[in-house]
């Protein structure tokens, strides 16, 4: 099973992600701040970051580089209110960005295409 980190200050949208991805097959972690994704990040196997943008004392722009320095083939989505980040030369690091909605359809697109496993190609008569 597939281990996905949401992090984000707002606590019904950790929530409702937690649903949505759990419902998906997904086994879900939260946190409310950047520092206490790192110590998860550090710590536990996970296949992917959702990361919150805005949140107080450290910026998810400012904890992506920290993240990728942990480990370095980890995927990370930007998952933001703000679209402006997008042009924010840190922001490129991430391997997706997503403008937040309650509609998940792009999220849930952006995870399934990060997530894929990859199947080797069978040459033919080989």
């Amino acid at each position: 099973m597939k281990r996905i980190l949401v992090v984000d200050d707002d606590t019904s949208l950790r929530v409702y992600l937690q649903e949505e991805l759990a419902e998906m097959g997904y086994e879900v972690r939260t946190a409310s701040s950047a520092p206490e994704a790192l110590k998860i990040v550090e710590k536990e196997p996970l296949d992917l970051v959702i990361l919150d943008i805005r949140m107080p004392g450290m910026t998810g722009i400012e904890a992506l580089p920290r993240i990728i320095g942990l480990k370095e083939n980890l995927p990370v989505i930007l998952n933001t209110a703000y679209s402006q980040y997008k042009d924010d030369f840190m922001a490129w690091a991430a391997n997706a960005y997503v403008v937040k909605s309650f509609d998940l359809t792009e999220l849930k697109e952006k995870i399934q295409e990060l997530l894929q496993e990859k199947t080797p190609v069978v040459q033919p008569g080989g």
